[in-house]
């Protein structure tokens, strides 16, 4: 299981939704986007009737099995944020890192017991093509470090340089995080439903007290303990099925592996260094995203992302025993000193993949309902703006946040199987040969350029 779950400390479930529910606003899924949405909700109207739905635990999916990494970014890196709204990047960049400073804020205030650092995270080159792309041409970006800097700060015989980015990326612990969101909402009044699936959603004949100054018309979700009946909902299903049709089409499910070591001791860890304990990522196409846990274990994720026919998210795909091998491999050539270290925890778990890798937003039945979607991995800090973007949109009125082209755009659908599982095993397979090649991309990856869909990572 994920080694974040696995703590004594997990919250007591809430019980199900039973017989008829009201409320002003169901959030439909307990990760960290409708935790954000229902908290954010409270907090700006504390008299509002807030319900939050989750199928299984609190925090058990997408937001318990990451990496811990807390970014800034909401366009999945500067590239991609370069490539895809350029007239609107630095406003992005702005906000994203407001963004985070409301996260950081919110774990002192609350004083919740997440791990929270600050401490930046590396971007690494194991290859010449990648010390390329890092550095460029003319003077070195803000936080380069060349070979010697770079070992001095994480000692690698695979490091060949890296860009240090010291303010945008914080590590945590999810899950304790998450919980302290749920613990958060509470507080606040809002009422938490565990172990209950949404199985329809459809226009409700229900009266009663709606979203401020509303009475009606409602929604109304269907469970298997009950119906809830709301004037508002807020969608944040992550990869699961987001009960409409717009979503889903925009939406596969990618599955990441993650393998986590036994805690390591400091003699252990002396020859690597480490100091500062930064997030750390390589710089391929294909890439391992790794970092130090409280008890100084080394989480070790990423590299094979793995999508399974049929658009399909189950149980059975969290366990992939030759990513795991292959993990482990590359994790022994990264650090050669450590490979007697037990590795005490895998697991895996899917990934909400849209076609311009960061989230997606709309509505729908004339703005009562609200959905964010395609965070594609950088979920943890994105997934608060998320929120507030979702809330926005609900209120009708505009904002800074419903202006920007990152909401008032989609990306295009996916193909139907079995073109979509053709596109994506192209793009994987074309993806390893520009690994192997200097990071030269062949026709396949210039055809998914030149119509904006830009697969590089």
């Amino acid at each position: 299981m994920s080694f974040w779950l696995d703590d004594p400390g997990a919250p007591e479930p809430e019980l199900p939704v039973s017989g008829r529910v009201h409320a002003d606003l169901a959030v439909v899924g307990g990760g960290f986007t409708g935790l954000w949405t229902a908290l954010l909700a409270k907090e700006a109207d504390p008299g509002l009737d807030v319900a939050l739905l989750e199928s299984r635990r609190v925090g058990w999916a997408a937001t318990g099995r990451n990496g811990g990494f807390c970014e800034a970014s909401l366009t999945h890196g500067e590239a991609n944020g370069r490539a895809r709204f350029p007239d609107s990047f630095d406003q992005l960049e702005k906000l994203g890192m407001e963004n985070l400073e409301s996260i950081e804020q919110f774990v002192k205030e609350h004083r919740v017991d997440c791990g929270w650092e600050r401490t930046g995270q590396l971007t690494v080159a194991t290859q010449p093509w990648q010390v390329h792309e890092l550095r460029g041409e003319g003077d070195a970006p803000p936080g380069w470090l060349d070979r010697d800097a770079l070992l001095a700060e994480v000692a690698s015989p695979t490091y060949l340089g890296g860009v240090w980015d010291r303010e945008g990326c914080a590590m945590v612990n999810p899950a304790r995080l998450a919980w302290g969101l749920r613990t958060a909402c509470l507080e606040a009044g809002v009422r938490i439903f565990e172990h209950t699936p949404v199985l329809g959603m459809a226009r409700s004949r229900a009266g009663g007290r709606g979203w401020p100054g509303l009475l009606r018309p409602r929604v109304e979700l269907r469970t298997p303990s009950g119906r809830v009946h709301a004037a508002r909902v807020a969608l944040a299903t992550n990869a699961f099925d987001p009960l409409l049709r717009r979503v889903r089409l925009r939406i596969v499910p990618v599955y990441d592996h993650v393998l986590v070591t036994e805690p390591l001791t400091d003699e252990e860890l002396a020859p690597i260094g480490w100091r500062h304990r930064q997030g750390i990522g390589d710089a391929g196409n294909r890439f391992h995203y790794y970092r130090l846990t409280e008890d100084n274990r080394i989480l070790w994720g990423g590299w094979d992302a793995v999508y399974h026919f049929g658009r399909k998210v189950k149980p059975a795909y969290d366990q992939r025993f030759a990513t795991f091998r292959t993990l482990a491999r590359h994790f022994h050539e990264t650090f050669p000193h450590l490979a007697r270290v037990e590795f005490t925890h895998r697991w895996g778990g899917a990934i909400d993949t849209c076609g311009r890798f960061c989230a997606f937003f709309g509505t729908a039945s004339r703005g009562r309902i609200a959905y964010a979607a395609g965070y594609t991995g950088l979920g943890v800090g994105a997934s608060r703006f998320g929120a507030q973007v979702m809330l926005d949109l609900l209120s009708g009125r505009p904002t800074e946040r419903t202006e920007l082209d990152l909401v008032r755009t989609r990306p295009p659908p996916f193909p139907p199987e079995p073109l979509a599982w053709l596109v994506v095993q192209a793009t994987r397979l074309s993806l390893a040969q520009s690994d192997r090649h200097g990071g030269r991309r062949n026709a396949w990856l210039r055809l998914l350029d030149h119509v904006g869909l830009g697969y590089d990572s």
